[in-house]
C-alpha cells in the first residue's frame, strides 16, 4: 500500500516490531516454547499477519478464544499447533478435530463432545485439560479434578483422545506480590502431579500469561502463552512499560483531519456542549469515534498529536467523530488531510494506548482490541513468501 495515499483512518501494524517483541519473550522464557495468542483478530492487529510474524520468529504454538478463529488460521494455511480454549455446546468439535486443533476441555460435558466428534471423524483428537486454580472462570474445579482426569484417561484408552496439556490462568500475575500467585501455581503443581500419577502424559503445561511471563519465571514450565505484551504493551503499569522489558508497541493509529474552521469564544463543542471554547479558536474534526472504537468514556480527555502539539477531545466522542481545540493559530499549523496520530510507540511524541487507557479509565488491551473494522489495517515489514 502506498503510504502516502490520502486515507480516513488507518492501523499501522508494525511486524517487525512484533517479531522483535516475540524474541524477547522468548529470551524471557528461554527454556519454555511459546504460545502466540492471537484472539480477538491479533487483539485487534489482524490474526493471519500477526500469527505468521509470530512463527517466523520463533513462538511454536498459536492460542485462540474460539474455534471460528482457530479454524480461520487453518483456512489460511497455517499448520502451527493451536491451542483454542472457548467452546460451547454444539460447537464445531469435528471441524477442530479434522483440523487438528488442540482443544482446551474444563467439563465432563466438552469431554463427551470431543469424544462423539473423533468417533464421527474417525481420528484421534487432540485435548489439553484446563485447572481452575483460583480464577474462577473456565476450567475445571480441583474437587472434581479426579473425575475429569479419569474420563480422559478412559477416551485415551479408547484411542478417542490424547491428552496434550495440563494448563491453568493466572487472576492476578499483573499484580507484583500478589498472595493468589503463588497459591495457584502451588494448586496447579499438584493438580498436575496427580493426573501425570493417573497415567496422562502431556507434552506442554502451563500456566503462564503474558504479566507471568514477563516477571515470574518460576512460572513458566513447558509453554508460556504471551498476549498482549507480543503486541508491545505492557499488561500492567505496575509491572513497567513496554521499553523496560525491551517491547515495543506494534500498532499506531492514524486519521486525516477532515476539517479545520474557526469558532468565537463561547462556542459549544458536540453533543451535550460538555465544551465551550473559552476564546476565538479554531476546531478540528477527526473522523472516527465510538462506532471505530474510540472510547466514549474518554471524552474530554483523550489525547491527539496534530498540528506538532498534544491536543484533548474537545467535548463527547460521537459516533463517527469527534473534535479537538486547535488553538487560536491552529489553522495556520493545521489543514485538512493533515495527520492526526491518537496512538502508537510514542517515541515520535504521539500518545499510547496506555494515555488513551488512562484517559477512559480501562486498560490499554481494551484500546487497541476496541479498534473496528472501518479502520483499515496496513501491515508493515511483511516477511517475502
Amino acid at each position: 500500500m502506498n503510504q502516502n495515499a490520502p486515507f480516513r483512518a488507518r492501523a499501522e501494524i508494525d511486524l517487525a516490531a512484533l517479531r522483535d517483541n516475540v524474541r524477547a519473550l522468548r529470551a524471557r522464557a528461554p527454556r519454555a516454547a511459546v504460545m502466540a495468542v492471537v484472539k480477538s483478530d491479533g487483539y485487534g492487529h489482524g490474526m493471519v499477519p500477526c500469527a505468521k510474524a509470530a512463527l517466523a520468529a520463533g513462538a511454536t504454538w498459536l492460542g485462540t478464544a474460539t474455534p471460528e478463529e482457530a479454524l480461520a488460521l487453518r483456512a489460511a494455511g497455517i499448520d502451527a499447533r493451536v491451542l483454542c480454549w472457548l467452546w460451547t455446546p454444539g460447537g464445531p468439535w469435528r471441524e477442530a478435530v479434522e483440523a487438528d486443533v488442540d482443544m482446551g476441555v474444563s467439563d465432563p460435558w466438552a469431554l463427551g463432545e470431543v469424544v462423539r466428534a473423533a468417533r464421527e471423524a474417525g481420528r484421534t483428537a487432540r485435548i489439553q485439560l484446563k485447572a481452575d486454580t483460583g480464577l474462577g472462570r473456565s476450567g475445571c474445579q480441583p474437587a472434581d479434578w479426579a473425575s475429569l482426569v479419569a474420563e480422559a484417561r478412559a477416551a485415551e484408552a479408547t484411542g478417542s483422545v490424547r491428552v496434550t496439556g495440563l494448563w491453568s490462568h493466572f487472576a492476578c500475575a499483573d499484580e507484583p506480590g500478589h498472595p493468589s500467585i503463588a497459591a495457584q501455581l502451588s494448586v496447579f503443581r499438584d493438580l498436575v502431579a496427580y493426573a501425570e500419577k493417573e497415567g496422562i502424559e502431556p507434552e506442554v503445561r502451563h500456566i503462564a500469561n503474558s504479566p507471568a511471563t514477563l516477571s515470574l519465571p518460576e512460572t513458566h514450565l513447558d509453554l508460556v502463552r504471551t498476549g498482549i505484551a507480543m503486541y508491545g504493551i505492557s499488561p500492567s503499569p505496575e509491572l513497567g512499560t513496554p521499553a523496560d522489558f525491551g517491547l515495543r508497541p506494534v500498532m499506531t493509529l492514524k486519521v486525516s483531519v477532515a476539517l479545520v474552521k474557526g469558532v468565537p469564544a463561547g462556542h459549544g463543542v458536540s453533543y451535550g456542549h460538555h465544551y465551550i471554547t473559552d476564546t476565538e479558536t479554531a476546531l478540528g474534526l477527526v473522523p472516527v469515534g465510538y462506532a471505530d472504537g474510540i472510547p466514549r468514556h474518554a471524552s474530554g480527555r483523550g489525547p491527539v498529536l496534530v498540528g506538532g502539539a498534544w491536543r484533548r477531545v474537545a467535548g463527547r466522542v460521537a459516533m463517527d467523530q469527534f473534535v479537538v481545540d486547535l488553538g487560536p493559530d491552529g489553522a495556520a499549523r493545521v489543514q485538512e488531510g493533515d495527520v492526526a496520530v491518537l496512538f502508537g510507540p510514542g517515541d515520535r511524541g504521539e500518545p499510547t494506548a496506555e494515555d488513551w487507557a488512562e484517559a477512559a479509565d480501562t486498560i490499554a488491551y481494551e484500546i487497541v482490541t476496541r479498534i473496528g473494522a472501518r479502520v483499515t489495517r496496513v501491515h508493515l515489514n511483511e516477511l517475502d513468501g
